[in-house]
């Protein structure tokens, strides 16, 4: 399974440079293995961020669990988990894999919800505009009409089909499962505040995006957000206490404070009510929410997002924020500590305040799935640098002020880094470009399509037979984004190796939204190059 900015990039072209005289020496660099691999290409590729985009939404359908609709498009795939929940007497049929593997874990799935929902709020022109908007609106249905499904009752949500442990023995195809589909919930005895808080902060999101074109299906979404905040904040205690099955895989290592704070917001958001915004204004310090000084986010640790969203309410002169300037000010430094040091541009002689960066420039969290957390601050650096445009405002940082294009340049250089633009030129998303991981640690992938041959492969026969096997996936997993390269910018592929080459829902909810602004602007860009442009002039100033 996988588990969240600083100084300058090396020039590009002297990075390309070296690493074609470390090929021609027969050195190995970063121990690929041959498939993904081949020769440097002489000259780099124009990126395609309309092909990103179309790609990641592609991706979901890849993650799909339950009966597939007509319409689906990665066609390797086949109906699975049809009898999901069927032991407690409840249908728990659909919601999406997180990963490589065949449990549903609530909380990273309803995170993947709540972003690929804030990307189509934020950015939903963008998308529309890259003919890609009704695919956005199935990937976010998809998980919205499965947390519908798991809230049966006001004070109970199901929070896991499936167990990891048992999952992980075996190597299959998810038409092929035979492992344990227990269902595990959380209830009043057995409370999971910080999974309410999430599936709540996703239903409310979603809310907004289907305020328009589905009323009274926003107003189902909205429902269930409020009786899910109520839950979570009534009988508190995080989910990994209640479920011990779930602790070796999506502990709650920030506790449930932080969803509660991102609930509130995002209620507030989608219902214009003011006694939202006092919960997050009132709960600020006790809960964290203007106590931590973030550089990650993710699906364990909502702060930075938290403090992205209150400040947005200042920027945007919200009326409402009137009453609560002093502590959503407070806010606002936090959200843009954590922009700072995405930039590199807070103080601090050892520069532990900002994040680090790869020598090829990545931002660089941790070993284990980095690509996770650059993909999280792309989207806040992209989503931050519209807030400040309209006033023409500067993110001003200890060490230097930056302008909304700063911000943006980052999350292009980190959009381009996944693409390839890195000293591998490698792209971590599976299916773009000319070289990406072929190896990539997802069961589905790694075995023959169902459709192709149905004859039944059990357990060990797919480690045996699949699993070790050193060739490339025959299927490919289009728009996955990878776990990624370490600290050092080598990267192995092979599909033992799922630190690096496990792709998780996660990874690429953030990017919908941000392939989707940098398309629009590249071809507003292009556009101003040709003089053609005509409705988007602003955007190549």
């Amino acid at each position: 399974m996988s588990r969240g900015c600083a100084r300058p990039a090396p020039d590009s072209r002297r990075a390309a440079g070296l690493l074609l005289l470390l090929l021609l020496l027969g050195v190995s660099v970063g121990g690929r293995g041959s498939g993904a691999a081949a020769e440097v290409e002489e000259e780099e590729a124009a990126v395609d961020y309309g092909a990103a985009l179309s790609k990641s939404l592609l991706y979901f359908e890849a993650q799909r669990s339950g009966r597939l609709p007509h319409n689906q498009r990665v066609r390797w795939r086949g109906h699975s988990g049809l009898t999901d929940g069927l032991q407690q007497g409840v249908d728990l049929v659909g919601g999406y894999y997180d990963a490589g593997d065949h449990v549903k874990f609530g909380l990273p799935m309803a995170f993947t919800v709540t972003m690929l929902s804030w990307g189509a709020i934020e950015f939903g022109d963008d998308v529309a505009a890259a003919g890609e908007w009704g695919h956005a609106l199935e990937a976010i249905k998809w998980g919205t009409d499965y947390f519908v499904k798991a809230h049966t009752e006001p004070f109970v949500y199901w929070a896991e089909v499936g167990d990891g442990d048992t999952d992980h023995y075996c190597w299959q195809r998810p038409e092929d499962m035979t492992t344990s589909r227990q269902a595990y919930r959380i209830d009043r005895d057995n409370p999971g505040s910080d999974l309410a808080g999430e599936t709540a902060a996703a239903l409310a999101a979603a809310s907004i995006v289907f305020r328009r074109s589905n009323p009274h299906y926003s107003h189902l979404l909205l429902h269930h957000a409020q009786q899910l905040f109520e839950f979570g904040d009534r009988y508190r205690g995080t989910y990994d206490s209640s479920i011990a099955e779930v602790r070796s895989y999506y502990a709650s290592v920030s506790g449930y404070r932080d969803e509660l704070l991102w609930a509130a917001l995002w209620l507030h958001r989608a219902t214009g009510r003011a006694e939202y915004l006092r919960y997050a204004a009132d709960r600020a310090d006790d809960f964290g929410g203007v106590g931590w000084a973030m550089t990650e986010l993710s699906w364990d640790v909502k702060y930075a997002g938290v403090q992205v969203l209150a400040a947005k309410l200042l920027l945007e002169g919200d009326p409402q924020a009137l009453p609560h300037r002093a502590v959503l000010e407070q806010y606002k430094a936090k959200a843009e500590h954590y922009l700072c040091a995405c930039l590199g541009l807070n103080g601090g002689g050892n520069g532990s305040d900002n994040v680090e960066r790869s020598p090829g420039g990545m931002l660089y969290v941790r070993q284990w799935n980095n690509l996770q957390y650059v993909s999280s601050a792309a989207f806040l650096l992209t989503a931050y640098s519209r807030y400040l445009s309209p006033a023409g405002l500067l993110l001003r940082c200890p060490r230097g002020a930056a302008a909304p294009a700063d911000l943006l340049a980052l999350a292009r250089s980190q959009a381009d880094y996944i693409l390839g633009r890195n000293p591998l030129r490698l792209s971590y998303m599976v299916g773009y470009g000319r070289r990406f991981p072929v190896r990539v640690h997802h069961r589905g992938a790694s075995i023959v399509a169902h459709k192709a041959n149905s004859r039944f492969i059990g357990c060990m026969q797919g480690f045996d037979d699949w699993f070790g096997r050193g060739r490339a996936n025959p299927n490919v997993l289009a728009g996955a984004i990878v776990g990624g390269p370490n600290s050092r910018d080598e990267f192995r592929d092979d599909r033992g190796n799922y630190m690096q080459t496990e792709a998780c829902t996660y990874n690429t909810a953030p990017m919908v939204g941000v392939f989707a602004r940098l398309h629009r602007l590249a071809t507003a860009e292009e556009g101003c190059r040709r003089g053609t442009m005509a409705d988007d002039e602003a955007e190549c100033r």
